[in-house]
């Protein structure tokens, strides 16, 4: 029943008249409608209390009602600053400076008396690093052209073989073209106004855009090579995905990452009919992290670790929003293992003892009881169909249960990072570069 199908004054009187059975069914319909309401008026709460803290929404949905970071570090209770043992960096002098200025003690600032014959006894030395007045340099090849004065041929001298225009770019200018757009995914307007700046010459969008493709079409083998990496390394790969606009349509960008390389592939589709033609998540036997999302999950060959952080931020959600306690259970646990794995690589250990893991076994296991306990899975009333549907609680507790040696891989192997960031890092600048 919808609120404008509600029964009017003389309908409730009618079912007054026909007695108690009449009136219960009625308020039945009404209280099934009010329950309706509620949840409806939950999940729309629940969209608007979402944010980049406490759910996947990335920071740039925020807007101006930034949410107020919350950082769960525990304070370690060392000072603040460089540790004890810390190798500092600064910016060390030159031995050898490009130029020297001198700037000479010609009298005393007390007497003035004149100093300009006395011996120099000491010199302070400071120096400024900076950079020079940046041009481009032009360089002109003039091929000589000769007539054979016995045969009449005329003969050309041979240009290099990579100048074949009457004017063009070099190859360094074009490398940092590529390397503002392709490597640090500077909009194309923006990195042709930022070489225009730099040099002092008119670069249009169109020369920018033609350098980043000549030079796809040079590391193609390079990209298989990475490719291939991305297959067979003990390294763990990172993947995640995000929509694209490509000539006004969305597609679908993908991402295959280590801390070595990252391989980037537009496809029209998402799932798992993408992954197959990129052909890097198929093949690949070791350990890859993702946000649990199902297309991923059916690669049986690879070893599976889920991201953490999506998981902490979900239980934030729910500890914030529905004031589920077990949330808060788990989210202290998640971030228990997570500094004594950290702990232990700090003091050179390459695994937890079995008593440790042990304990975060059975309290893993005490938490999804204490969450089952207060979410229960929903009943099937009678002549119901289809999936019943369940709050995000429950949700969260079977990914939980489902997944539990995929949550925990970090403590078991260290090489397993706790979440996903690596990923989600080589994909949010190709998003900022399409704002």
């Amino acid at each position: 029943m919808k609120p404008s199908q509600l029964p009017t004054h003389e309908e409730i009187h009618i079912a007054y008249q026909q007695g108690e059975e009449t009136v219960v069914v009625l308020f039945e319909v009404l209280a099934k409608t009010v329950r309706n309401l509620e949840a409806q008026n939950q999940a729309l709460e629940d969209q608007l209390a979402k944010n980049s803290r406490n759910s996947s929404k990335p920071p740039s949905s925020d807007g101006l009602n930034k949410p107020a970071p919350m950082s769960r570090r525990v304070k370690s209770g060392k000072p603040s600053g460089g540790q004890k043992g810390h190798k500092g960096y600064r910016l060390e002098p030159a031995d050898k400076p490009d130029y020297i200025e001198v700037y000479p003690v010609k009298q005393c600032a007390h007497c003035q008396a004149d100093l300009t014959e006395v011996a120099v006894s000491k010199v302070e030395k400071r120096q400024v690093f900076d950079l020079p007045p940046v041009r481009l340099e032009v360089t002109e090849h003039q091929g000589e052209i000769k007539a054979c004065p016995q045969c009449g041929q005329v003969n050309a001298a041979a240009f290099p073989e990579d100048v074949t225009q009457p004017t063009q770019y070099g190859p360094q200018v074009r490398a940092q073209m590529v390397y503002f757009t392709t490597y640090h995914f500077v909009p194309l307007a923006r990195a042709a106004e930022l070489l225009s700046e730099m040099y002092q010459q008119p670069i249009s969008d169109g020369t920018v855009y033609a350098a980043a493709v000549a030079m796809a079409e040079e590391v193609a083998p390079v990209n298989e090579q990475v490719k291939t990496y991305l297959i067979e390394t003990e390294e763990a790969v990172h993947f995640d995905e995000g929509g694209a606009r490509v000539n006004g349509k969305l597609e679908w960008f993908h991402s295959a990452s280590t801390q070595q390389a990252t391989y980037y592939a537009i496809q029209p589709k998402r799932g798992s009919e993408a992954m197959d033609a990129i052909g890097i998540l198929a093949e690949r036997q070791g350990w890859v992290i993702h946000d649990a999302w199902k297309p991923y999950l059916i690669y049986e060959n690879a070893k599976h670790g889920l991201c953490n952080a999506h998981l902490v931020r979900e239980l934030v959600f729910l500890l914030e929003r529905h004031d589920q306690e077990w949330a808060g259970g788990f989210l202290e646990l998640l971030l228990d293992m997570k500094a004594k794995v950290e702990r232990a690589k700090e003091l050179g250990q390459t695994a937890l003892s079995r008593q440790h893991l042990t304990i975060f076994e059975q309290c893993y296991d005490f938490v999804i009881a204490w969450g089952e306990t207060d979410n229960p899975p929903p009943l099937r009333e009678p002549n119901q169909r289809g999936r019943l549907k369940q709050s995000q609680s429950r949700n969260l507790l079977d990914r939980f249960i489902a997944h539990k040696d995929k949550v925990l891989a970090f403590i078991y192997d260290f090489s397993v990072p706790f979440d996903n960031n690596l990923a989600e890092r080589d994909i949010r600048m190709v998003k900022v570069q399409q704002c």
